[in-house]
C-alpha cells in the first residue's frame, strides 16, 4: 500500500467553496448607520464602524464598534462560515452590551442576494424566556449591504425591528 500525495479534503483540510466566496464579499472596512424599534415603541438611531477580515478563506470575522442608543459605546464580533456537510451557513455574534452568544444557522436565497440567519436568544418583549430571531444580510452592491434583525410574531411572520446600512469605506 502506497501513500497518496494528493490532498483530500478532510475536516482538518477544508477548501473554500462558492458559499465561502459569497461571505468574502463582506471583507473590508465599513461605516454603519442603524435604526431600531425599541421595546417601548420609540425609534433609536446609532452609528459605527465594522472591520471584516478573512480567516483562512473559510470564515469571516467582523469586529464592530459603535454608539449605542443610550450614548454608550458597544463592541461586537460576528463570525460566519459555511458547513459543506450540513449545507448551511453557520456563525455567532457576541457584543459587549449583553451576555448572550447568538448562534447562527442559515441559508442563502435563490438569487444569491440575501443570507438569512436563524437564531434564538432572550425574549426582549418583557415576557421572559427565549424567542426566535432572524437576521438577514442583503448585498445591495459591492459597497453597500443591509443587515436586518427581526423576531417571529404570533402570526408566524418575521417582523423586522432593526435595519443597518453598511457602506464600504473608500
Amino acid at each position: 500500500m502506497g501513500t497518496s500525495t494528493e490532498s483530500a479534503e478532510t475536516p482538518m483540510h477544508a477548501k473554500p467553496q462558492a458559499e465561502h466566496e459569497w461571505l468574502h464579499k463582506l471583507v473590508g472596512d465599513w461605516t454603519v448607520e442603524a435604526e431600531m424599534q425599541m421595546p417601548d415603541g420609540t425609534t433609536a438611531k446609532s452609528t459605527g464602524t465594522e472591520s471584516v477580515r478573512s480567516l483562512g478563506g473559510l470564515w469571516i470575522v467582523g469586529e464592530g464598534d459603535g454608539e449605542m442608543p443610550d450614548g454608550t459605546r458597544g463592541k461586537s464580533i460576528i463570525t460566519l462560515g459555511y458547513d459543506p456537510e450540513r449545507g448551511r451557513y453557520v456563525g455567532s455574534w457576541v457584543g459587549s452590551m449583553m451576555s448572550n452568544m447568538w448562534v447562527y444557522d442559515g441559508e442563502l436565497d435563490a438569487e444569491g442576494k440575501v443570507l438569512s440567519l436563524d437564531t434564538e436568544g432572550p425574549d426582549f418583549s418583557g415576557e421572559g424566556g427565549t424567542a426566535r430571531y432572524q437576521e438577514r444580510i442583503e448585498l445591495v452592491s459591492d459597497d453597500h449591504r443591509i443587515f436586518r434583525s427581526g423576531s417571529i410574531g404570533d402570526d408566524g411572520e418575521w417582523h423586522m425591528f432593526m435595519e443597518a446600512h453598511y457602506r464600504r469605506k473608500v
